[in-house]
């Protein structure tokens, strides 16, 4: 039998976190594939984190990759420290996953993808992992709406304009790449793209309409640069149009709603929760002018049922496709090219939000 791959993750802490909550149990669930090590910032946490889940800590990312046990180095920290964590576990040729987002811009991006040479990279995009996602993105391409006509997207989130609590206020400074346009916009785009294809240019239109918001209950405001309203739209592959409102600080109605029509039926997919690429989605669908009725995945898609309706569902089947790509060379998950792909279209955006153009994403 082949050993199980051996994960290190960067980030792993005694006190809780998105580490410990979502991915050690995803990766729990996935055979061939276990946690051998892990590291923190400091000598005190590394050593707390190591008694905790009962593997070696370290507490440098320098010190992880020298373990023989470690297959793939997991980076599940800040945005601003990616950089200074992935270049390391590259050149020490060790794979690397890293949470998405993945730079704090496109440069740093360019710059990690480039330091990976063969050294096998991915990308923690897990709405591509869906197996809800992927069914509807082969619906989709197989013709069930016919030729695309237009896609329509209106999301929100609840965060950038709600209080903030102190260890989220670096999510404001639209400087620290960890914004509600790299963070929600991001992954929600991603999903869109991986169903209609990508965008080949944008005209976008940003704002950042509360400048001021609380920090938590301290009766204090702080400041706020990060955009909280993004419009977009844009061409599609074959011409259909593509239009995207994501919203900030909005509470009321589906936190995403999808509607893609179609020469031969529409689909509408929807979910009570802004972030489609981690909670559960609803699809709805016709073809010519019957009534919109639920359509189902097939079952045979679900590898790991029992975590349905959870964040950890979708990194599971990450991890399931980071094992077999690993051991069997497929390529499967999305890896660092994609991260440097889905970081254009946001400086894209970003640009034509600047300049009041159209921007081709050839120019990027």
């Amino acid at each position: 039998m082949t050993a199980p791959l051996g994960v290190g993750i960067v980030g792993l802490s005694a006190s809780g976190g998105w580490a410990a909550g979502a991915h050690l149990p995803a990766l729990s669930a996935v055979d061939g594939i276990e946690l051998t090590a892990l590291a923190t910032s400091s000598h005190a946490s590394a050593a707390a984190a190591s008694a905790a889940f009962g593997v070696p800590g370290y507490a440098s990312v320098e010190q992880l990759v020298k373990d023989d046990n470690v297959d793939l180095v997991v980076v599940a920290v800040k945005v601003p420290r990616h950089r200074e964590l992935v270049l390391p576990a590259l050149r020490a040729g060790v794979p690397v996953l890293s949470e998405w987002p993945f730079a704090v811009g496109l440069a740093e991006a360019e710059e990690m993808a480039g330091a990976a040479g063969h050294t096998r990279t991915f990308i923690g995009l897990h709405g591509r992992s869906s197996p809800t996602l992927r069914w509807l993105a082969g619906l989709v391409s197989d013709g069930y709406v016919g030729d695309v006509l237009s896609a329509t997207v209106l999301a929100s989130s609840v965060e950038w304009g709600s209080p903030v609590s102190e260890r989220m206020r670096y999510t404001l400074d639209r400087t620290l790449g960890a914004t509600m346009l790299t963070i929600a916009f991001g992954n929600t785009i991603d999903v869109v793209s991986m169903i209609v294809g990508e965008l080949r240019d944008v005209v976008a239109t940003t704002a950042t309409r509360r400048p001021a918001v609380p920090l938590g209950r301290t009766g204090q405001t702080v400041p706020m640069t990060a955009e909280d309203q993004i419009a977009v739209s844009g061409t599609l592959p074959g011409g259909a149009i593509l239009s995207v409102h994501h919203r900030g600080a909005t509470v009321p109605g589906p936190g995403f709603s999808m509607i893609i029509d179609g020469t031969e039926g529409t689909l509408e997919i929807s979910s009570a929760n802004g972030y489609p690429h981690l909670w559960p989605v609803t699809v709805l669908g016709t073809r010519g002018r019957a009534p919109l009725t639920r359509l189902l995945p097939p079952d045979r898609d679900d590898d790991y049922p029992h975590l349905a309706g959870t964040p950890m569902h979708n990194l599971a089947h990450t991890y399931a496709a980071i094992h077999n790509d690993l051991v069997d060379g497929t390529t499967t998950a999305p890896d660092f090219a994609h991260a440097v792909r889905r970081h254009r279209l946001l400086d894209a955006i970003v640009r034509s939000a600047a300049e009041g153009r159209r921007v081709s994403l050839a120019e990027v």
